[in-house]
C-alpha cells in the first residue's frame, strides 16, 4: 500500500477551511493508503514561539477535532512531531547537505513573511522550515504528499534534497515524493478575506449554534445590493460560496433566489446557518464526547507515537548508516 504524510500546525481552533482544505481530503485518502497524520507543533513554533503556554490545550483540541471528523486511528496512523526526535535528527543532517539558495529561492516564503507581519519571524528556523518540511515526509518514505499548486515548491525543495543526498552517498534510501495534487473548493472568511484565525473571520469546528449564527449573519455579501428588491450577483457574494460547498444542491436555487430578488441577504444567511448547523452538529457532539475520554486520546497519541517512532528510527538508521555514521 502507498504511503502519505501530512500535517497541521497547532497554531488555533480549527476551522471549516481546515476540513474543505485538508481534513476532508484526509479522511477519504486513509481507505486507500497507509497514513501518517501529523500534528505539525515544531512547524507552529517556528511563528508562535513566544505563546507556547497553549500548546498542549491545542494539541489535544485539534486531536480531537480530526478524530470527531473522521480519522480513524486503526487505520491511519496519528502522531505528534515533536515527540518523535528523528524528526529533529534528520532535519540536522539535510541541513548539512542543502544550499542556502534553494531555501532563500522558494517563492512562497516572502508571501508567509507578509502574511505573518505580525510576528516575529525573521529566524533562522523560519527561513529553513523547508528542510524540517523535507525531512517528515522522508523519514516516512511517504510516496505521496496531498497538496495544493502553491505547496508545489516546498515539495520540490524535498525532492532535489533526494537526489542531491543519493549523488553524495551513492545510496538510495529515501523515496523521491509525488504530488498528490488536491483540488480545493474556494472558502473565504466571514469578511471575504482568507480564513485565518489572526482575522478573526472563521467559523470553527465545533462552533456553538448561536455562535454560529451570528457570525453567518455578519457575512459580507454582494455590496451592491443594498435592498431586497434589488437583483444581486451570486457570482460576487460570499455566502453563495459557502452554499456551494455546504448545499450545493441548493446551488441553482438560491442564485434564482438571489438575481429575481425573491429573497433578501438576511434571509438566505439565516437558512445558510442551519445548513452549516446541521453539518457541524454530531460532529461537535463527537468531540465533546473525545474530550471527556482523555486517557483515550491519550494512549492513541501514545500508540501513534510508538508506530510513528518506529518508522522513523528506521529510515534514520539506514540514512546514517550510508553516511558512515
Amino acid at each position: 500500500m502507498k504511503r502519505i504524510l501530512s500535517g497541521m500546525r497547532p497554531n488555533g481552533k480549527l476551522h471549516l477551511g481546515h476540513w474543505v482544505g485538508a481534513l476532508s481530503n484526509w479522511v477519504s485518502l486513509q481507505d486507500n493508503y497507509q497514513c501518517f497524520f501529523m500534528v505539525a507543533d515544531w512547524h507552529a513554533l517556528m511563528s508562535e514561539y513566544k505563546n507556547t503556554g497553549q500548546m498542549q490545550q491545542l494539541l489535544l483540541d485539534n486531536v480531537a477535532d480530526w478524530l470527531a471528523w473522521g480519522i480513524d486511528p486503526e487505520k491511519s496512523v496519528v502522531s505528534i512531531q515533536s515527540q518523535v526526535p528523528a524528526h529533529l535528527e534528520l532535519f540536522i543532517i539535510l541541513s548539512l547537505i542543502t544550499p542556502l539558495g534553494w531555501v532563500r529561492r522558494c517563492p512562497t516564503f516572502k508571501e508567509q513573511i507578509r502574511q505573518l507581519k505580525d510576528k516575529e519571524v525573521n529566524t533562522y528556523a523560519f527561513l529553513v522550515y523547508p528542510v524540517l518540511q523535507a525531512a517528515d515526509i522522508l523519514l516516512y518514505r511517504a510516496d505521496f504528499v496531498p497538496v495544493g499548486e502553491d505547496q508545489l515548491p516546498h515539495l520540490e525543495i524535498t525532492r532535489e534534497l533526494v537526489r542531491r543526498f543519493h549523488f553524495l552517498y551513492k545510496r538510495e534510501v529515501f523515496i523521491e515524493p509525488q504530488p498528490l495534487l488536491t483540488k480545493i473548493p474556494k472558502l473565504l472568511g466571514l469578511d471575504g478575506r482568507k480564513m485565518s484565525k489572526s482575522y478573526n473571520n472563521y467559523i470553527s469546528l465545533d462552533e456553538e449554534k448561536e455562535s454560529l449564527r451570528k457570525k453567518v449573519l455578519s457575512m459580507f455579501t454582494d455590496p451592491e445590493r443594498k435592498y431586497k428588491h434589488q437583483p444581486g450577483r451570486p457570482h460576487v457574494c460570499n455566502v453563495f460560496s459557502y452554499y456551494n460547498v455546504f448545499s450545493p444542491k441548493m446551488s441553482s436555487q438560491v442564485e434564482n433566489w438571489c438575481r429575481q430578488a425573491e429573497k433578501g441577504c438576511k434571509e438566505c444567511k439565516a437558512i445558510l446557518a442551519d445548513i452549516i448547523e446541521e453539518f457541524i452538529l454530531p460532529h461537535r457532539e463527537k468531540k465533546k464526547k473525545i474530550l471527556k475520554e482523555k486517557k483515550m486520546l491519550y494512549n492513541i497519541l501514545e500508540e501513534g507515537r510508538k508506530k510513528a517512532s518506529s518508522f522513523a528510527e528506521a529510515t534514520l538508521k539506514e540514512a546514517k548508516k550510508v553516511m558512515g555514521l
